[in-house]
């Protein structure tokens, strides 16, 4: 066996750096190892981006090869080549579709003894993306899946070998968000003394907004004074406005765009909802449970994983409006259960999903990969 010099080089490889939970939890895990023991720098294939320059703010080395859209990719492929044979690392990890894509046929190019991939979602949309992902999977050498549901389906559905499949949950820093200090929502045009209902995402179809708003209508025909806080942005706001101006509602609906204060705004609210049609392991479910908030989500996966019904919060089919306004309501007419449920959230949270647990395990990994080489 070939000693490895200390600390050991290990690169990081992702789709892009932009805002959003997959990358916030990268930006995590990269920044949460032993800089001691790991030598870590980062590839992004898209450009410049927020995560990047948080990686660079604490002494984390990023490339970013500015590619953008599939005309890009080969250039892409080969400076990410290049790149890698020049820092000699002795582990891949990759982090999305087209990070774990490219990552793989780049590490093996370059000569990286150990390639491991993240599988952060059960992939119902895109099936190019689960059939190209099997079709090349011969050269990773593990799959952490973020759930059980997505290892599950990464097996049964995109015939990933089993035992190349293992499960990292995603984790929080639990102290960031349960002693938050609660931001003025008065800012954001909202009044202190009337039930605040909030969600964090990326507006696309996967969050399933749509079916939010339409349950909205409902919960405002027993609490018309309720204020619901929409934070995000994407490429559906524009369409979730005009709906939210369809259904009557706008005036309740407050769209908040990027923030960087989300632990002062779910320290500010009375209740998280996310109405996902798909998920991995929702990081934003997460930190709402850290900040002791009652949550509700729907029974996707990850989210099924992370809540224990009735204890540490409410599920409810996807895509049925009906049903989530009943448990909106349930909340809202409830103080009893909604003080229940907050505490149950905050303690599963502690038990296990911080993101101390999380970098030990991916740590862990790491380890008995190199220790064969």
């Amino acid at each position: 066996m070939t000693a490895i010099p200390k600390p050991v080089p290990i690169a990081f490889c992702i789709t892009e750096l932009d805002r959003g939970g997959a990358e916030k939890a990268f930006t995590e895990l990269v920044l949460g190892l032993d800089r001691q023991f790991w030598n870590a720098r980062v590839f992004c294939l898209g450009p410049q981006a927020y995560f990047a320059e948080v990686l660079e703010a604490n002494g984390v080395g990023v490339i970013c090869f500015n590619g953008r859209g599939a005309t890009t990719f080969p250039g892409v492929l080969w400076r990410l080549t290049r790149a890698l044979r020049q820092f000699r690392p002795a582990l891949m990890q990759t982090f999305l579709f087209h990070g774990n894509v490219i990552g793989r046929l780049a590490g093996r190019l370059a000569g990286v003894p150990y390639i491991v991939a993240g599988i952060r979602v059960a992939e119902h949309r895109c099936h190019w993306h689960v059939r190209l992902d099997r079709l090349t999977n011969f050269l990773v050498d593990h799959n952490v899946c973020v759930s059980q549901g997505v290892a599950d389906f990464s097996v049964q559905e995109a015939g990933l070998n089993a035992r190349k499949v293992s499960v990292i949950p995603n984790g929080v820093d639990f102290a960031t968000y349960a002693n938050a200090s609660a931001t003025d929502l008065s800012q954001l045009g909202l009044k202190s003394q009337f039930p605040v209902m909030i969600t964090v995402g990326r507006l696309e179809e996967q969050k399933g907004i749509p079916f939010l708003l339409n349950a909205v209508t409902t919960v405002l025909q027993q609490h018309p004074d309720c204020q619901f806080l929409i934070v995000g942005d994407g490429p559906e706001r524009a369409s979730l406005e005009a709906l939210a101006s369809s259904l009557g509602i706008r005036t309740s609906i407050h769209f908040a765009g990027h923030r960087g204060d989300v632990p002062g705004l779910l320290k500010a609210s009375d209740l998280f909802v996310l109405p996902s049609l798909w998920e991995g392991m929702p990081n934003a479910l997460l930190e709402a449970m850290a900040a002791g908030l009652p949550v509700i989500a729907t029974a996707v996966e990850g989210s099924r994983e992370i809540i224990e019904s009735d204890e540490s919060g409410l599920l409810v089919p996807a895509a049925d409006p009906s049903d989530l306004a009943r448990a909106i309501l349930r909340v809202l007419n409830q103080p009893d259960l909604a003080a229940r449920l907050s505490s149950g959230a905050q303690s599963a949270v502690v038990k296990q999903f911080t993101n101390i647990a999380a970098i030990a395990a991916y740590d862990h990994l790491y380890r008995q990969l190199i220790s064969t080489h």
